[in-house]
């Protein structure tokens, strides 16, 4: 797990941008693992910005969403592919019919989760997951206790996410309940996976997932058992890390062919 320090969501945007460019020059035909929440939305800022301004080619991109709430009618405007085309995809050129989320209003869940496990898995594995992280340490929606080798299924929401996620609904009692979630083991199986994190809110989750114990109690702590994770933080986030001083020594003195 490597973690990077950095002044803000500009900076992290900018690096996590680059990680991803230099993804589709080496492989135009890349599977992106797309988050929702505030986290990745200066990401996809700055990749319709390269796209418009510089060119960056998402033609042949496939794209796999790692959640959705069910029970919403598509096309809800809080539906997370909703947001995922509003956000970032109908801003760039990815083919609609390349953009794929699970099913929250399938009338079989359990089919529709295995169905979206095999339309990852048919399209060559995710090549680089893009991750936020809860203020009680889920990633997706793999709330507290969920099981390390969890696959995409369907999970209750705890009150507190319910809670956060209430802004963008208008009022708590609009939130579903339940989602549709992207397991912490089939989020283990992208090539790189890249967390961002800022605010003060977040720094005991990215203390906790950084240098905490591997515990269903921080889901996103899974994250230390994969061979190619990186954190991206800002002052903020990282100010309860106790090594905060190591990672940005050893990130200043990277050697440049080791990339992100």
């Amino acid at each position: 797990m490597e973690v990077v320090i950095l002044s803000g969501s500009k900076p992290i945007a900018a690096l996590a941008a680059d990680a991803i460019q230099a993804l589709l020059r080496r492989k135009p035909n890349a599977v992106l693992g797309l988050a929702t929440g505030s986290s990745p939305l200066p990401v996809y800022d700055e990749l319709a910005l390269r796209h418009e301004r510089d060119g960056l080619d998402f033609s042949r991109v496939h794209a796999f969403a790692l959640d959705e709430y069910v029970g919403l009618t598509p096309g809800h405007p809080e539906s997370y592919l909703e947001v995922i085309r509003r956000e970032f995809t109908e801003r760039v050129n990815i083919a609609p019919s390349n953009v794929h989320g699970p099913d929250g209003s399938a009338a079989d869940i359990p089919a529709a989760c295995q169905a979206f496990e095999d339309a990852m898995r048919a399209a060559g594995g995710v090549d680089l997951q893009l991750l936020g992280v809860g203020t009680d340490g889920h990633i997706a929606f793999n709330e507290p206790g969920s099981s390390l080798a969890s696959r995409t299924r369907i999970k209750t929401l705890v009150e507190q996410t319910r809670r956060d996620n209430a802004r963008f609904f208008g009022s708590l009692s609009k939130v579903p309940h339940h989602v549709v979630t992207q397991g912490l083991g089939t989020i283990l199986e992208a090539r790189h996976v890249i967390l961002i994190a800022t605010g003060a809110q977040k720094a005991q989750a990215v203390r906790d997932l950084v240098e905490g114990p591997v515990a269903a109690i921080c889901a996103a702590s899974v994250l230390q058992l994969h061979p190619h994770a990186t954190i991206l933080v800002d002052e903020a986030a990282a100010s309860s890390l106790r090594l905060a001083d190591y990672y940005r020594h050893s990130y200043e003195n990277k050697p440049s062919w080791q990339g992100l």
